[in-house]
């Protein structure tokens, strides 16, 4: 924790303000698939199966909820960078399909599976630079609304 503080944003003086916590940091440690508070310990324990805690330090990694965000940021990031290019390109509007087909789906199947754990331990690396939790969801929902 930071140093104690008298006045300011945080109150009374045995409020401690939060630990910063490097947003390029958090990312790139998530990217590369490693713990994003100590950056030894791995993310996973399988392709996507996100670890309770991490083996290095501790820490609680199954708090951030990186549900569906990962699958979303995949097919965006993948349309953009793949998808929109090859229908630039004229061979894809005059070749056989038996070539076309097999030639941009298998790929393309190949750079999803390969950036979908990726983007998720960056999702991950970015839920916990900005501190939001599973446990927040509540604070948010809109189902809780009345």
């Amino acid at each position: 924790m930071g140093p104690m503080r008298e006045d300011g944003p945080w109150g009374s003086p045995h409020v401690r303000p939060p630990e910063k916590r490097p947003v390029g940091r958090s990312l790139a440690r998530g990217f590369a698939g490693r713990c994003p508070e100590c950056g030894k310990g791995h993310i996973f324990q399988g392709y996507l199966k996100v670890r309770d805690a991490c083996e290095a330090c501790g820490h609680d990694l199954d708090q951030y909820p990186s549900d569906d965000g990962p699958a979303y940021f995949t097919i965006l990031i993948i349309g953009h960078l793949v998808v929109a290019p090859l229908l630039v390109l004229s061979f894809i509007w005059k070749a056989s399909l038996w070539i076309v087909v097999p030639g941009t789906v298998i790929p393309l199947a190949v750079i999803t599976l390969l950036a979908l754990p990726r983007i998720k331990g960056a999702v991950i690396g970015m839920l916990y630079a900005m501190r939001i939790v599973r446990e927040d969801g509540m604070l948010h929902s809109a189902d809780r609304a009345d």
